[in-house]
């Protein structure tokens, strides 16, 4: 990476939502505090390094003649940051790969037990297709191994680089799966690009009218396709997180989806904390700042983080469901974002907290060691 120390006070915005970070780089820097969407060519024209999430579109529309040399965004997307322009002007830029792959893990986990509830299936008895297997869909796929689901995996770009058998390709997914989730970055070009990935063609001829999930970014699905597919039996559900033309979502597919939220898949205080930790560390080493093995520090502990379980009577299913959804319950964040659509940026911006699975003590009694495994296998504390 591309240094520059600098010689003058440096100037740096930071996304006002990003947490864990006020009071960390004011030794170093003037720091300007702002929401993202708000930061236009006159804000920024004097910064020296911006810190971002998804919601600043980094671009010649923004950066065009600014001071700009360095972008951290805290997000493990980078969609909205214009990699060749920032290229062609000498702006280094970084994201934060993984830094929420295990908060999608547990909005997956939760959203997973949640629909078997409401439709009285069991999630052993299903397969699972998982469309992009990086940091987040090694992760789910972990999580659905540990359940006992069969997992079908596809990633194109993985396995031509790593010649693995461990791939298949969608028309089987597409053909076998009962849940089809995926997890790609949104390409907009290219042999790889997955803008609308999941459209009319995609949709048509499936083989066991799925499950479909978003919880990647909004654009890879086509929203009328989907809708269409609703209404027509061709999938028999959608969980959304991820919608096309944010924070403007589609009512209509609200209405239809069996359960929906406000993009806070990865919105766990961890994730957050990770990505803060990885912005900082980035812009340390750019501007050679000397705290580029910074941590954060009172990340908030859960409310209740001790989960007492009792096995007596019930299957190996019911008892992983309960753990999971004593750390989150993915019902509360769906009825929120109905309650008031209009509020979807206020609710990210003031999302409660969550804590993730290996924060989380159980104690058992009555459960087999099987589930004791997967448990463990989750990431939940044992004795």
């Amino acid at each position: 990476m591309q240094e520059c120390k600098p010689e003058t006070t440096i100037l740096i915005i930071v996304d006002d939502k990003i947490p864990y970070i006020k009071g960390t780089l004011e030794p170093f820097a003037e720091v300007v505090y702002l929401p993202g969407h708000e930061l236009t060519a006159a804000i920024v024209k004097d910064a020296n390094a911006l810190i971002t999430r998804t919601r600043t579109i980094c671009n010649a529309q923004l950066l065009e003649g600014s001071a700009v040399r360095f972008i951290a965004s805290a997000t493990i997307g980078f969609d909205h940051i214009d990699a060749g322009y920032c290229q062609r002007q000498g702006i280094t830029w970084s994201n934060a790969p993984g830094c929420n792959a295990e908060s999608v893990k547990q909005y997956l986990a939760s959203a997973l037990f949640a629909y078997a509830r409401k439709n009285q299936v069991k999630l052993r008895d299903l397969t699972i297709g998982i469309v992009g297997v990086g940091h987040v869909g090694r992760e789910v796929a972990d999580l659905c191994h540990a359940i006992g689901m069969r997992v079908l995996l596809n990633d194109p770009p993985r396995q031509r680089a790593e010649e693995s058998g461990a791939f298949t390709d969608l028309a089987r997914i597409r053909q076998q799966a009962d849940i089809i989730t995926v997890h790609v970055p949104l390409q907009l070009e290219g042999e790889f690009a997955t803008q609308h990935m999941v459209d009319n063609s995609f949709l048509k001829d499936l083989g066991k009218s799925p499950l479909l999930i978003n919880s990647c970014r909004g654009e890879v699905f086509d929203s009328s396709a989907v809708e269409s597919a609703l209404d027509s039996g061709s999938i028999s559900g959608l969980i959304i997180d991820c919608w096309e033309n944010e924070p403007e979502i589609d009512l209509e597919l609200l209405e239809k989806a069996d359960f929906a939220t406000a993009h806070i898949a990865g919105y766990s205080r961890d994730g957050k904390a990770v990505g803060t930790m990885m912005c900082i560390r980035a812009l340390s080493r750019f501007f050679k700042l000397g705290i580029d093995d910074w941590q954060p520090t009172a990340i908030e502990l859960p409310e209740r983080p001790l989960i007492q379980l009792d096995g007596h009577n019930k299957d190996e299913e019911s008892v992983l469901a309960e753990a999971v959804l004593a750390t989150y319950d993915i019902l509360a964040d769906d009825q929120r974002l109905r309650a008031d659509p209009g509020s979807f940026e206020r609710l990210r911006g003031e999302y409660p907290v969550r804590r993730e699975f290996h924060n989380y003590r159980v104690e058992a009694q009555n459960v087999n060691k099987c589930s004791l495994l997967a448990l463990k296998k989750m990431g939940f504390q044992l004795p």
